[in-house]
Parts: C-alpha cells; sequence; structure tokens
C-alpha cells in the first residue's frame, strides 16, 4: 500500500479528502479504469446523504446501513440488486484500506451484511389482508371524527403501485377526475433524466369519494399529501394495526401487492411494467419476483 496515499488521514478527516486518497490507491494498485471510476461513484455517493462537516471517525455502521437503504428503496435514481451489491463491496474496500492504513481503529462497514445480487422476494399483502386493511383504513371516515386520510393513502398505493418518494411528489394538479373516460393521477419528476418514469395511472372510482373527503377536512393547498415521508409511514403502520396484520404495511408491500395483482388478473407484462414506471432491464427480476409470488398465491 502507498504510504503516501493514506499517511496524512487520520479519523478527523472529512470523506472527500478521503475518497481523493484512495483513488490514488487503486489507480496505484493497477485497477482498471472502469473498476476505478464505478468505486469511486458509489462511495461518493455517501457525499449526498451524511452531514458535510462528518468525519471518517463519526462514521458508524448505522450510517452506512441508512446510507444503502436510501440507494434501495428512497433515491430516484433506481437501483439494481447487481449496483447495490457492487456498491456495498466498494463501501466495504474503502473502509477496509482506511482501518489497515491506520486511519480508522474500527471499521464501520466491517458489519455491514454484502448483499446477494438477486433480492429477496418481497412480502405483499394476501386477499384476505387488501380486504382487512382496506376496511380498517375506512372505519376511520366512519368515526365521530371522521378521517379520510388513511384511506385515501392506503387505495391510491394499492390502486397505483406508485413508490414512496412518487407519492409525495403528487400536487393537487397532477389528479384528473374530469377527464374523458377514467379519472387518473399522473406522476411526474422534476428532473428531466427521470422523465421516461412519467405516467398516467387510472384511479378507481370508489377512491373519489374518499380523495373528496379528505379535500374537505384538510384543504391542502398544493401537494396531495404534504407530510414527511415518515409520517406517512407511520400512517401506514396504524392502519396495519388497527387490522390486526401481523405484518409490517408500507409504502414498499403495498407496490408489490398492486403489482401482483395485477399479474394475478392477467394484465399484459409491458402493462404492468409501464405503471410501475420501470425499466426493461429491471422488469425482469420484477417480473421474476411476481411469477414466484404468484406460485405462493396459487
Amino acid at each position: 500500500m502507498p504510504e503516501s496515499s493514506i499517511a496524512h488521514l487520520t479519523a478527523q478527516t472529512g470523506l472527500i479528502p478521503a475518497i481523493n486518497a484512495w483513488e490514488y490507491y487503486l489507480n496505484d494498485q493497477g485497477r482498471s479504469p472502469n473498476t476505478v471510476k464505478a468505486f469511486l461513484s458509489d462511495v461518493r455517493l455517501l457525499i449526498q446523504i451524511l452531514p458535510p462537516d462528518r468525519t471518517l471517525g463519526a462514521i458508524t455502521t448505522n450510517d452506512l446501513n441508512n446510507f444503502l437503504h436510501w440507494l434501495e428503496h428512497e433515491r430516484d435514481v433506481p437501483c439494481s440488486p447487481k449496483t447495490l451489491a457492487r456498491r456495498v463491496t466498494a463501501v466495504k474496500s474503502f473502509f477496509r484500506w482506511l482501518q489497515k492504513g491506520g486511519a480508522l481503529l474500527v471499521d464501520p462497514a466491517e458489519k455491514v451484511v454484502q448483499h446477494s445480487v438477486l433480492s429477496p422476494i418481497p412480502e405483499i399483502l394476501t386477499e384476505a389482508e387488501i380486504e382487512s386493511v382496506l376496511l380498517a383504513a375506512d372505519r376511520s371516515r366512519r368515526e365521530s371524527r371522521p378521517d379520510a386520510r388513511p384511506y385515501t393513502l392506503l387505495a391510491l398505493l394499492l390502486a397505483t403501485g406508485i413508490k414512496k418518494s412518487e407519492c409525495l411528489g403528487i400536487h393537487l394538479n397532477h389528479i384528473d377526475l374530469q377527464s374523458l373516460g377514467e379519472p387518473y393521477v399522473f406522476i411526474r419528476y422534476a428532473s428531466p433524466a427521470n422523465r421516461y418514469k412519467e405516467r398516467k395511472l387510472t384511479l378507481p372510482e370508489d377512491w373519489i369519494p374518499a380523495y373528496e373527503e379528505y379535500l374537505t377536512q384538510y384543504n391542502p393547498v398544493d401537494r396531495l399529501l404534504p407530510w414527511s415521508p415518515r409520517r406517512l409511514e407511520y400512517l401506514l403502520e396504524d392502519i396495519g394495526k388497527e387490522a390486526g396484520l401481523p405484518k409490517h404495511l408500507s409504502f414498499d408491500m403495498c407496490r408489490w401487492t398492486s403489482a401482483l395483482q395485477d399479474y394475478l388478473n392477467n394484465v399484459e407484462s409491458e402493462k404492468i411494467r409501464q405503471k410501475l414506471g420501470i425499466s426493461k432491464i429491471q422488469w425482469r427480476e420484477v417480473n421474476l419476483k411476481l411469477r414466484q409470488l404468484a406460485g405462493k398465491a396459487e
């Protein structure tokens, strides 16, 4: 290991200088230009989620696990299982280099779980559980202080299969109940790079009354659901608890449940792919998982 590339690094060093030093090390090791470029790009993503003043010694295993969860579930740019596995490898390699070179006493990436190329089969709702959670959410509309928000959120997710970030990005003017034909929601993206994922999704007729009740109760001005991601996650969790669900009701579970319902109802594969807003490459793994889930459901 070239001494010059790491000798000046300590636990008090920031992330950017350390990554720059690692670049020299990787090149000195004779790694291919593509590998060096990919590894540096992977580790530099840490800068987007960690506080700018976070030093190397202050980075924890929990920070790295949160980073990987963000990559897989919350970042707008798709992260395939293969890419995620490479990014885990890059992070582990980077912190192992820092620890072996003496910049860190403890390697925070050592206990980070290495992801396999094929991610696990997602957990979904059964037919009976779908009915149960919808009924639980609907009960909130009938209470002494009626609340249409739980049903509006849950029924929207189960009908459209949208991701959490897409749900948070819906504005009131993205919903059209007056168009000729069926009502729809327009899923839009601010970044031009994600324009290919924009799409119109049909809304069920029985969702509209709850939506109108919700508008009267909460009077949102711009965004459809003007709350934090965590607040909406809690809302789903509360619905699951109210329904006595033994599973953790989540955005991801609703998305996969919606896709599986379409699959079981013999909706064309291309239509499911377009509804989910994913690429043909991503569809390969999704289609495989849907086949496996359908086999379990039979």
